[in-house]
């Protein structure tokens, strides 16, 4: 099972939480982006329904995968 981290750092002049490189929209304080990066993580963790997807890799070629709904990945928050 993989593992996602939230982390909450300084961003944008103000406070973000960023997960796999990615930043999500600043918030006025730590404790504010703390919170949120809470919820983002245990939203993260609940199981949802299996779905065909299709997608793009880097070189342009599509691929078609089924998604399992219950295979969710453990997270945490870091500060």
């Amino acid at each position: 099972m993989s593992q996602e981290i939230y982390e909450v750092v300084e961003h944008d002049g103000g406070w973000a939480y960023k997960a796999d490189g990615v930043f999500s929209e600043p918030f006025p304080t730590r404790e504010a982006a703390h919170a949120a990066a809470e919820r983002a993580a245990r939203e993260q963790r609940t199981p949802g329904e299996d779905a065909e997807i299709d997608f793009e890799d880097a070189k342009g070629k599509w691929h078609k995968e089924h998604a399992a709904g219950g295979d969710r990945p453990s997270t945490r928050v870091k500060n």
